[in-house]
């Protein structure tokens, strides 16, 4: 099984059903083993992508909190080289980013080519959480999805292939993963009290990433909804579209200059 692109005819559902292991994906160590042969393949394929330097690969992670974004990260990308990957944590802007425009604090951490690029969370909480709450009016976030679109279509045209994964999990799944970081004293760390006032609007929260799946999957940036509640199968998802997207680019080790090569003959 893979996941398939979100569709603006055909928009994600969001539902608490959805967030359950897909019935396609194997079970048990079958999955496991599943994941296990994904990543080899990633490992492998980010090696030829560091070296062929044609494309940027730029991976958006979104969700609600306690969705899992951390554990992709830690998890997914393990067997990438660490100098061909770098990890953007997107917060609060500061105050010489909200002196520019909403895109200019993303547009400085897109990946140059021969790297991958992941976003915690991203330009999208420019049409969610400042909808949510009331940050700025709607007339000004309407207009942004087709702000973002452009921005994203001029990204791939200069050769950044770009997946966005939205971690869906349920409501019940967050209440859980919630109450291990308060009993947990590992993770206490990660608590913010914020996030349960975020949880109280999880409606709200529902129709605003509703809109901005289906307002900004497009051919050159599509979204994935990925079904969060099992991790393993949150990870399978992930790296498997990650692997077929690499896959499709032909990525290539350069070959040396025969007068590099003939070097060889030189060394003692």
């Amino acid at each position: 099984m893979q996941l398939a692109p979100v569709s603006r005819k055909s928009p994600p559902r969001l539902e608490n059903s959805d967030a359950k292991r897909p019935s396609g994906l194997p079970k048990g160590d079958l999955l496991k083993e599943a994941l296990a042969e994904q990543l080899v393949k990633l490992g492998e394929l980010q090696q030829r992508f560091y070296a062929d330097q044609r494309f940027a690969l730029l991976v958006v992670l979104q969700g609600r909190d306690a969705s899992g974004k951390d554990g992709v990260i830690r998890n997914v990308f393990e067997p990438c080289s660490p100098q061909g990957v770098q990890v953007t944590g997107f917060k609060a802007p500061s105050t010489l980013e909200r002196a520019h425009d909403y895109l200019w604090r993303i547009h400085t951490h897109v990946p140059p080519r021969g790297m991958i690029g992941i976003f915690n969370r991203s330009h999208y909480e420019d049409v969610l959480a400042v909808r949510v709450h009331d940050i700025v009016p709607r007339k000004i976030w309407k207009h942004r999805f087709e702000q973002i679109n452009d921005f994203e279509r001029m990204l791939s045209e200069n050769n950044v292939v770009i997946l966005k994964f939205f971690l869906h999990i349920s409501h019940e799944e967050q209440r859980l993963q919630l109450t291990e970081r308060l009993t947990d004293p590992m993770k206490n760390w990660k608590f913010n009290e914020g996030d349960l006032k975020d949880r109280e609007l999880w409606a709200k929260y529902t129709r605003a990433y509703h809109d901005a799946l289906a307002k900004c999957s497009t051919s050159w940036a599509p979204w994935f909804v990925v079904p969060s509640d099992s991790k393993t199968a949150r990870n399978y998802l992930v790296t498997r579209t990650i692997v077929d997207r690499l896959s499709q680019l032909n990525l290539e080790y350069p070959r040396a200059e025969k007068r590099i090569l003939d070097l060889a003959s030189e060394i003692a």
